[in-house]
């Protein structure tokens, strides 16, 4: 059967119910707006009069003869002041607008939904702080817990950004592995995925727990504001250090905070291990050391890993050698070696006659080694002395003859470091996802934080020598010849090479004998240590040049 048409009253009576309801609504706001002043006079009025009834509903009985006849007293002095009457109702309508203002609402609590949020972070606490024969416990199961929480706050979503707990004074708060549990359970409560920083006040049995903001990813390596000797490790949080430096971020030029290592004769930590999973950025770590110590020293690079990582330094003016081989990274540590010892002999006979050390002794060589456990099964393998052995002198008696070393390495590699390694590189960097008991077990301590499973690639901790355990973000320094690199940091990268050598071709070629593994230094001539020699032929590898007797 067809459909008959509805009436036309009926078909278009809703568009104009829509019409007229914008209509009055137009209309609604149009008076609202006009009559406002008159709303907020009106609204200030019914204040004051609540406000002077209650006044004279507190008056005792006593005293209202003698307030009522002071007011009228004022009422006549000014009806006969001239124009009073008139300034008494400006100052009255005044009053009346100050009164009826619209206040913005200021939270003075938490609501509903954060209140149960902190009843069940109260009771989850109760089991681990408090005891049975507690006469008066601070946390038990139903107790108050605004008595053991003070300044809270929360986040758009409900979620803490920062409280303050106050803990009975038996809690054993010096034991590292009871405070791994209250921020275990209080990272848990609190909501993962964010980090949190954890302040123990010992003294004063409370413990305070804030969210850190993610640091910065946006700055790429560039020439930092810092004096021969110091290295910008990376950057962290603005009270976790004194010092900041000028930088070129996505948003401008900005002052951020920067991890500085010192390196040098007076440095107490003058090595560097840097300890990560793979893709974490270490091997970007050395990348930036290598472009921040080239402008002032000598730059020698083994890398076990053979992935050709620093494939943009070769050829470089400063970079001695970046060797990949087996070979070749014994030859140039062997050098290296012999080098040490060199300066070391110039520098000791320059003293004794009262003369300054010579400036080639002074000129920083840094020795940057990624991945040496490779290396080190390859020379097994092979039958041949292991490439950390040759690094017993450079890091024994480097810091007196201006020889740093730098060494990077994985953590599923970390037990085949040497004990020698281990105990003098006293500047450690991990990076990337890790458990607490790894990064405790790399920087001898564990962080105030706790770690995210999401990291970005040179995220991590620093610990120089005793200080304090640091965030960290290495600077953004890839491979500028990576494909998967960005433009904007390629051309950073490029920006900072040295420029390359075309005439010559520096090799570095073993000294007869080996280098001594430890003990004192012999006394060789200094004219007969090996030194590095240059080959003036156009072959890209250069053939073996004895060194001098």
């Amino acid at each position: 059967m067809a459909r008959r048409p509805l009436p036309r009253i009926l078909s278009s009576g809703s568009a104009q119910i829509a019409r007229s309801r914008e209509i009055a609504r137009t209309a609604a706001d149009s008076a609202t707006d006009v009559l406002h002043p008159l709303i907020t006079i009106s609204r200030g009025l019914r204040k004051l009069a609540a406000t002077a009834r209650a006044k004279w509903a507190a008056t005792p009985k006593e005293r209202r003869g003698p307030t009522l006849f002071l007011v009228a007293a004022c009422v006549l002095v000014v009806a006969l002041v001239p124009y009073g009457p008139l300034l008494a109702l400006v100052a009255l309508m005044g009053a009346a607008a100050w009164q009826g203002r619209e206040r913005p609402v200021v939270k003075t609590g938490p609501d509903d939904a954060e209140i149960a949020r902190l009843k069940g972070l109260y009771e989850a606490l109760v089991p681990y702080l408090s005891l049975p024969d507690d006469p008066d416990p601070l946390f038990a199961h139903g107790g108050d817990w605004s008595a053991a929480f003070g300044d809270h706050a929360f986040d758009e979503d409900g979620r803490l950004t920062r409280l303050r707990i106050s803990y009975p004074p038996y809690f054993t708060d010096g034991e590292p592995a009871a405070r791994a549990r209250i921020e275990q359970l209080l990272h848990a409560k609190s909501g993962r995925g964010r980090e949190y920083h954890f302040d123990w006040d010992e003294e004063g049995n409370r413990l305070t727990m804030r969210v850190l903001p993610a640091l910065p990813t946006t700055i790429a390596a560039q020439r930092f504001v810092t004096v021969p000797g110091e290295t910008v490790l990376g950057f962290t949080d603005a009270d976790a250090v004194q010092r900041t430096v000028p930088v070129r971020a996505a948003d401008g030029t900005e002052d951020a905070p920067a991890v500085v290592w010192r390196t040098g004769p007076r440095s107490t930590e003058p090595h560097l291990l840097a300890v990560g999973q793979p893709g974490s950025g270490t091997s970007s770590l050395l990348r930036s050391v290598a472009l921040q110590a080239l402008p002032h020293g000598d730059v020698l690079i083994v890398e076990g890993g053979g992935t050709g990582e620093y494939a943009c330094l070769v050829g470089r003016d400063g970079v001695l050698a970046v060797e990949c081989g087996l070979s070749g990274a014994l030859a140039s540590l062997e050098w290296a070696a012999h080098e040490t010892e060199r300066r070391l002999i110039a520098a000791n006979r320059a003293r004794q006659s009262g003369r300054p050390a010579p400036e080639d002794t002074r000129r920083p060589l840094w020795i940057l080694l990624d991945r040496p456990s490779v290396l080190g099964h390859l020379a097994a393998a092979d039958g041949r002395p292991d490439p950390q052995d040759l690094l017993q002198v450079p890091l024994r008696h480097g810091r007196a003859a201006s020889v740093t070393v730098v060494v990077a390495e994985q953590f599923d590699s970390l037990d085949a470091l040497g004990e020698t390694v281990r105990s003098h590189t006293r500047a450690r960097v991990v990076l990337g996802p890790a458990a607490p008991d790894q990064i405790a077990a790399v920087l001898g301590t564990g962080p105030h934080t706790t770690p995210v499973p999401d990291v970005p690639p040179g995220r991590g901790y620093a610990r120089l020598g005793t200080g304090p355990v640091l965030r960290l973000q290495v600077p953004a320094t890839p491979d500028p010849y990576d494909d998967a690199t960005s433009e904007a940091h390629r051309r950073a990268v490029l920006e900072l090479l040295p420029e390359r050598r075309t005439a010559t071709i520096t090799a570095i070629e073993p000294a007869p004998g080996p280098a001594p593994a430890s003990g004192p230094v012999p006394d060789l001539d200094a004219d007969t240590a090996p030194t590095p020699r240059k080959d003036p032929g156009p072959a890209p590898v250069p053939s073996p040049v004895p060194a001098e007797g």
